[in-house]
């Protein structure tokens, strides 16, 4: 229990309070240590070259949607919205890209201000083209149903339209959090009672937790037979092979084993971009969030969602400049926080305050703060397999660097 007090951090071990919490300090021009050594390291390689990955995105993202995408988006959304979407030609079809998004790259779809909609049909949606790691029929059949049921239940944006490459989806008028919202106590309360409400569903998909270690064992195949062709891959991958991640994996589902976590239909990737604040909801209401993108949802051990979750607070997606993340491990919550986001949870699945609520508490620190090592190592691997296969501008080899890295300390501090 020590061990666990000291991974969480006491509440007077200096992290940051939500007032404190923004980056200003990147956009002030005063970064966090760790932060700027990230960024130092991202253009450097290992003997001191220069990074030629970062150095091509010195200028930052591609803002523009090419025209191939163009085009496709405004044949789907013609074919599927129907109405007025039928009206328009392609040079009045107004396209944008909606950053964010890891997995699957996102656009919005609007009809142009002049054209009203002539029936249902909506006058904008948001255009979901999968990633190459979601392209497997069976993973899309599955988060297919999963995205109408909670759709049905108003639990998510409403379905447009599906097809092969992707999805239409509602367009919700509404913020995307961002990483330093998760430590405000209302916010955090309300995604902990959002997960509890999630975690009470009943979905017609397999329910055996066999998601977590079955994918960590697919993405551990595919790196142990993938090569890389860029230099500044090759390099990266290669510092990364110095772990010996088939050993550490082993050690791992022991840990896990060992830990007591109940099977629950999980999110599976509850970070802040994956949470939206809806406009028109009062800022006091404790029903202004939803979660969104269910593409990993499936019955697992519920500690990965807490751990998972945990380890958002670490990372902003949102950064403009290459690798297009940072990572302060200081943001990670400490007990206090943890504490406050579990009462939460709990309160929304009991009724009544059990007898032993002081040791479930306790129990619940121990098993997030493991998963929260099955977190760090499931995207570590998913960020190599993505900078093999992903079209996505994002620095997926130092991201998985970074995850790794942070495995390693978590797992020395719960020893």
């Amino acid at each position: 229990m020590q061990a666990v007090h000291g991974l969480v951090r006491s509440a007077g071990d200096g992290a940051p309070s939500a007032s404190t919490a923004s980056k200003c300090g990147a956009r002030c021009g005063e970064e966090e240590p760790e932060e700027l050594n990230l960024r130092v390291s991202a253009l450097r390689e290992g003997n001191g070259d220069e990074d030629s990955e970062a150095e091509s995105y010195r200028d930052g993202r591609t803002g523009e949607v090419d025209r191939e995408t163009r085009a496709r988006a405004f044949a789907w959304c013609r074919d599927f919205l129907s109405g007025s979407w039928k009206s328009i030609a392609e040079a009045d079809f107004q396209i944008s890209i909606v950053s964010g998004g890891l997995s699957n790259l996102l656009y919005k779809c609007s009809l142009p201000d002049h054209i009203k909609p002539v029936g249902v049909e909506p006058s904008r949606v948001l255009l979901r083209i999968y990633g190459a790691i979601l392209q497997e029929v069976e993973s899309l059949v599955s988060e297919s149903v999963m995205f109408a049921i909670l759709a049905e239940r108003k639990l998510g944006p409403r379905l447009y339209g599906i097809f092969p490459e992707g999805r239409l989806e509602q367009y919700l008028p509404s913020k995307r959090l961002h990483t330093e919202h998760l430590q405000v106590p209302d916010i955090s309360a309300e995604i902990a009672c959002k997960m509890a409400r999630f975690h009470r569903m009943v979905m017609p998909v397999n329910k055996e937790p066999r998601w977590l270690f079955a994918t960590i064992d697919k993405y551990m195949k595919k790196i142990m037979n993938t090569t890389f062709e860029r230099e500044a891959h090759i390099k990266k991958f290669k510092k990364l092979m110095k772990y010996d991640l088939p050993a550490e994996l082993a050690s791992l589902r022991a840990l896990l084993a060992a830990t007591p976590s109940p099977v629950v239909f999980c999110h599976n990737d509850v970070q802040e971009g994956n949470i939206l604040m809806l406009d028109g909801r009062d800022r006091n209401s404790s029903d202004k969030l939803m979660l969104i993108d269910f593409e990993y949802s499936s019955y697992n051990y519920r500690g990965f969602d807490f751990g998972n979750h945990f380890c958002e607070w670490v990372y902003d997606y949102t950064h403009d400049q290459w690798p297009f993340f940072k990572a302060n491990l200081d943001n990670y919550p400490n007990r206090q926080q943890q504490l406050h986001f579990i009462r939460n949870y709990l309160s929304e699945c009991e009724d009544n305050v059990p007898e032993d609520q002081a040791k479930i508490e306790e129990d619940i620190i121990i098993e997030a703060n493991r998963y929260a090592l099955a977190s760090h190592f499931l995207w570590g691997l998913w960020s190599i397999v993505q900078a093999r296969i992903s079209k996505i501008e994002f620095g997926y080899m130092d991201y998985a660097q970074h995850r790794f890295d942070s495995y390693f300390k978590q797992k020395k501090l719960l020893a």
